[in-house]
C-alpha cells in the first residue's frame, strides 16, 4: 500500500492518495482544495478515485470535492451522516468564515462506524471519532503480518504532538479525548498516522510524548 501526501491550501492541509500497486482504483482522502490539482495528479498517474472520503466537514478539508467531482463524476463522495450538511453549507463548514466559501456536491455514501471499506484489494475500516466535529472520522487499516504496521488516517483528531480543536461548533473537548483514548490510541504503538495537518506520527509516539494525551 502506498500513502501519497498532498499539502493543499492556505491551510496547508494534507490530502491522501491510497493505491496498491499494479489497481488504478485508489482512495482519495480529505482533498482540501487545489482539486484541478489533485485530479491533475491522478491523471498523471493514471489512477481513479472510486471513493472520496471526508474525515470531516471542515472546509479546508472538503474544499477540492467539486472539481474532483467533476473529473471524476463516478467516484463516491462519502462523509459521516452527522456531517453532512456540512458539505453544502458555509456557514456549517466554516469557510465562511475563514475568507472563502466552500459549497461540495452532497454525499453519496454516508459512512457509520464499524462500516468496511473496500477498493479492490485497499480496505479500511471505519471509526467514528467526535469531538472536533460531530461527525469526525478516522480510516484504519489493520497490518496484514507482524511486519507490516497498521495505518491510520486519521483528520484532525491527533496530530504529531497536538490534538484538534474543539472551539468551533460541535467541538466537544472530554468527548474528542474520549474518542481519541477509545478509537486511535488502543491501536498498536507501530501503527503509522497520516493526520490532517502536519507531519506522519505513530501512535506510540502520540501515546508517550503527546502533551495533551498524557
Amino acid at each position: 500500500m502506498t500513502v501519497q501526501t498532498l499539502v493543499v491550501g492556505d491551510l496547508q492541509s494534507c490530502c491522501y492518495i491510497v493505491s496498491n500497486s499494479g489497481q488504478r482504483e485508489v482512495i482519495v482522502i480529505d482533498p482540501g482544495d487545489e482539486g484541478e490539482r489533485i485530479a491533475a495528479e491522478l491523471g498523471d498517474a493514471d489512477l481513479v478515485p472510486e471513493l472520496i472520503i471526508d474525515t470531516h466537514g471542515h472546509g479546508d478539508h472538503i474544499g477540492g470535492n467539486a472539481a474532483l467531482k467533476k473529473a471524476f463524476p463516478d467516484a463516491q463522495l462519502c462523509i459521516h451522516p452527522a456531517d453532512a450538511d456540512m458539505l453544502t453549507q458555509p456557514k456549517k463548514n466554516l469557510s465562511v468564515f475563514l475568507g472563502f466559501l466552500v459549497r461540495s456536491p452532497e454525499a453519496d455514501r454516508l459512512l457509520e462506524h464499524g462500516d468496511r471499506i473496500e477498493v479492490g484489494s485497499l480496505t479500511f475500516e471505519v471509526r467514528h471519532v467526535p469531538g472536533h466535529t460531530d461527525g469526525g472520522i478516522v480510516l484504519y487499516h489493520s497490518p496484514n503480518g507482524p511486519d507490516d504496521p497498521g495505518i491510520l488516517l486519521c483528520g484532525d483528531a491527533v496530530f504529531a504532538g497536538s490534538v484538534g480543536r474543539t472551539d468551533f461548533p460541535g467541538g466537544d473537548w472530554e468527548l474528542l479525548l474520549e474518542s481519541i483514548r477509545g478509537q486511535i490510541l488502543s491501536l498498536p504503538d507501530n501503527t503509522i498516522v497520516y493526520p490532517g495537518h502536519g507531519p506522519t506520527t505513530t501512535v506510540g509516539e502520540e501515546r508517550s510524548n503527546n502533551p495533551f494525551l498524557s
